[in-house]
């Protein structure tokens, strides 16, 4: 557990951070956030992280009360507190303080809560080289989760509704029958055709920071790539899947509700495009 978190311009130890019981993060869930890893002291990603932490706090109109520059140095603060170089950075920005209200309070001072905790990259390595098995699920989530809110419940109980079935984790699906994307992270396949597959950006998914590296890297290397929504049963019958986030990177998933993906095991895009993430 971190031994220091930063709050409201300060850093105190870990189990003294405290937020206001008003503050309208905890009562609305008004509120943004964004997760990097960090990986031998560097932030990964980092100006990108940046960029849609801005966004999401435009379409929720919360003013951030110091310069975006500023949290970069503040991150580098805390992780060198909590002597980590591998590990996860968490930040949280609320809309502030006031009594509780519906509509935006006039005049609340936004909430700044920054945690980091270390992660082993050795055990996130082995459990890449196994891949992950998911299940799938109807997409009941709001409308809008393109904005990397804290409004999180569906995807909580999705998840823990595939662990309860033995899955690792869960992909979306619309009213279509297309997917959308996982719990925390989004979704591809290499299709029949043998190009990378994914949907495209829209209000429906979260425009994930590593999937856009991923996408140049994939260009790079000459892989094609389609942007367009895929089914379950694309996705059952494809040659590979896998997922991409700040958390998981790459990793390949061997098993959709039940049947294996390709032969089963991890496939070589998804390996070739893992490394290519750590190397470049």
């Amino acid at each position: 557990m971190s031994r220091y978190a930063y709050v409201n311009g300060n850093f105190t130890r870990f189990n003294q951070a405290k937020v206001h019981i008003e503050d309208r993060g905890l009562q609305f869930g008004d509120s943004v956030y964004e997760v990097w890893a960090a990986k031998d002291g560097v932030l990964l990603d980092d100006i990108g992280h940046l960029h849609r932490l801005s966004r999401s706090l435009g379409m929720l109109r919360i003013e951030l009360p110091l310069p975006l520059g500023s949290l970069k140095p503040i991150i580098g603060n805390l992780l060198r507190l909590n002597r980590v170089k591998n590990g996860l950075v968490y930040l949280q920005i609320t809309r502030g303080v006031a009594p509780r209200d519906h509509p935006f309070p006039k005049n609340a001072t936004p909430t700044i809560i920054i945690t980091v905790r270390p992660k082993n990259y050795a055990q996130l390595e082995a459990k890449a080289q196994k891949g992950i098995k998911i299940v799938t699920k109807k997409d009941l989530r709001w409308k809008r989760v393109d904005i990397k809110t804290t409004n999180l419940l569906p995807n909580l109980l999705a998840k823990q509704e595939a662990i309860d079935e033995g899955a690792e984790d869960v992909w979306f699906f619309d009213d279509n029958g297309k997917i959308t994307e996982g719990s925390a992270q989004n979704a591809w396949i290499l299709n029949k055709e043998g190009n990378l597959q994914t949907r495209g950006l829209g209000e429906d998914i979260l425009g994930g920071i590593t999937r856009s590296t991923i996408m140049a890297l994939a260009k790079k290397l000459n892989l094609k790539i389609v942007e367009k929504p895929f089914s379950v049963q694309e996705a059952i019958e494809a040659r590979e899947a896998f997922v991409t986030s700040a958390t998981s990177f790459v990793t390949a998933v061997v098993e959709i509700d039940g049947r294996p993906i390709g032969n089963g095991n991890v496939g070589s895009v998804a390996t070739i495009l893992r490394k290519a993430y750590f190397e470049n």
